[in-house]
């Protein structure tokens, strides 16, 4: 590391070098005038103000080229790198050479100059997103051993690009269809043929394309997480970026439509329910299992998905224990199935499977107290749940309804507990009625109703949203039972977990996998 930084310092005194030259060379023409003759005290100031802020941009691009090109050699592409740069640096002289000729032309001081100055930056600025974008694509994509890496076309108009800018209406008339498969056992045969069931089908062809267009949102969101994401990022920058693309593609409006709960990211033994606080500094790391778990709903419509990254290929049999778990629990779905029949066959799958991580072998175990659930209308957890263990409730799925199928599998204890500072807040569905002492408490409600109703929130979005002062407020409404917290839950320290997740919709003629993609 300490040569690669040596590396990087002079490459950037070079780069310096190579631009303050060429900034200073029409100067040197005239070395014998006095450069500010003739101009009064506040056109002194302004003008050194902005030879300072022409040096500080020279040094922050220098920077970036330097840390581009020690990215791209740790990438293995270090050749390519080195015949790029030079040209990157030329037109970078080249295009302040220029900006110099055009200012001079205007005038010293003209309106003029201040617009062109404004317009070369802007587009100097674009053209270093595109090349650092460039950068980020040339990475390994390591990650992605047991998540496919398959670009299937869905039948959509227009190509998205990347980062997600493309609105999904503009891409698509009619939203894909998930997977589509049979309702498990002889009775229920029947459905695929049932002229009733296929009348009842088209029903509700306006709510399936509503939750299509969330999962699609989903899928397109999740797709550009796995290109980005990288060890040395921090979570909270992961989170932001993953939610800005979500709020982006599902057109966020109110409580019509956008997020679905906030995007969790827990690290080895957190299993579930961590999202960063600010002043949280917690960095990805290349050991690191991080589960990323986060939701879009339309019109209530709740698309709850998740999945693991890993770097180390060391954890590859954990993902694919609990990627195999979760496609079993799909499988056995269906209209009229028993809940602990879908836990039984999960957990057999599961737990016959072997991690081997750091010369030490671990069977994986399913964690007991983790459940799969029912989603309602702007309600998460609906009511039942789909465990993943056997000799659970003998329940059964219903025509019409809505599941969240996830999976967890641990090397620890296979249990949870909750564990370090909550970030995770939901509205009580049935919220009893109470009377609150605080005029604070009072307001915070108010705007929850307003901008969360029932759905979850974290702490980071109250922030965003004004909101300060509000942790007593907040402990009111959870004292009084109005909204419930949900801290991270973890397994015991050392231990590495992993989730799958995807959400299905029984319809009348079949089961259909909503979020499945070409990812898992």
């Amino acid at each position: 590391m300490a040569e690669v930084q040596m590396g990087k310092n002079s490459e950037a005194s070079s780069d310096l070098a190579v631009n303050g030259t060429e900034s200073k060379a029409k100067p040197e023409e005239k070395s014998n005038a006095d450069p500010y003759a003739g101009l009064t005290a506040k056109q002194i100031k302004n003008k050194k103000k902005r030879e300072r802020q022409k040096q500080k941009k020279r040094e922050e691009k220098a920077r970036l080229a330097a840390e581009k090109k020690a990215k791209q050699a740790a990438g293995g592409e270090a050749g390519e790198t080195a015949s790029e740069l030079p040209s990157e640096e030329n037109s970078g002289v080249a295009s302040n050479g220029a900006q110099k000729a055009d200012s001079k032309q205007i005038g010293e001081f003209g309106e003029g100059k201040k617009k062109k100055r404004k317009r070369k930056k802007k587009k100097a600025g674009g053209e270093e997103d595109t090349k650092a974008l460039k950068g980020n694509l040339n990475f390994p994509e390591i990650k992605m051993r047991v998540i496919g890496t398959q670009d299937v076309s869905r039948g959509e108009k227009k190509k998205q690009t990347y980062p997600p800018t493309i609105p999904l209406p503009v891409m698509y008339d009619k939203y894909p269809v998930g997977e589509l498969m049979d309702h498990p056992g002889n009775f229920n045969t029947y459905r695929v043929t049932s002229e009733e069931k296929r009348a009842a089908d088209k029903l509700q062809e306006s709510m399936y394309n509503e939750i299509r267009e969330a999962a699609e949102a989903h899928r397109q969101t999740r797709k550009y997480a796995q290109r980005f994401i990288k060890p040395g990022m921090s979570m909270i920058d992961i989170v932001q970026r993953i939610e800005a693309c979500s709020e982006r593609l599902i057109r966020k409006d109110g409580l019509k439509r956008g997020w679905g709960f906030p995007t969790g990211c827990s690290i080895n033994n957190v299993a579930a329910h961590y999202t960063p606080n600010y002043g949280d500094t917690t960095v990805l790391k290349q050991k690191d299992v991080v589960k990323l778990d986060f939701g879009t709903q339309i019109n209530g419509h709740i698309i709850d998905c998740a999945f693991t990254i890993a770097f180390d290929p060391m954890f590859d049999k954990l993902l694919e224990a609990v990627q195999d778990a979760t496609n079993t629990g799909i499988k056995e779905a269906g209209i009229d199935v028993r809940l602990c029949d879908i836990g039984e066959a999960i957990q057999e799958v599961m737990e016959s499977y072997e991690v081997t991580i750091d010369n030490k072998t671990y069977q994986v175990k399913s964690i007991s107290n983790l459940n799969g659930h029912s989603i309602g209308s702007y309600q998460i957890h609906a009511g039942k749940s789909v465990p993943i263990v056997k000799g659970r409730d003998a329940t059964k799925m219903e025509e019409g309804e809505m599941y969240a199928i996830e999976t967890f599998g641990s090397t620890g204890k296979g249990v949870v507990h909750e564990d370090m500072a909550c970030s995770h807040y939901m509205k009580n569905f049935d919220a009893p009625y109470r009377q609150l002492r605080s005029r604070k408490s009072k307001q915070l409600l108010s705007h929850i109703d307003k901008n969360f109703g029932t759905l979850a929130f974290c702490r980071r979005w109250l922030e965003d949203q004004g909101q300060k002062g509000y942790l007593m407020a907040l402990k009111e409404l959870c004292d009084n039972d109005i909204v419930r917290k949900y801290p991270p839950l973890c397994d015991r320290p050392g231990s590495y977990t992993a989730q799958f997740e995807h959400t299905i919709l029984l319809r009348p003629t079949c089961k259909e996998v909503v979020s499945r993609g070409d990812d898992y």
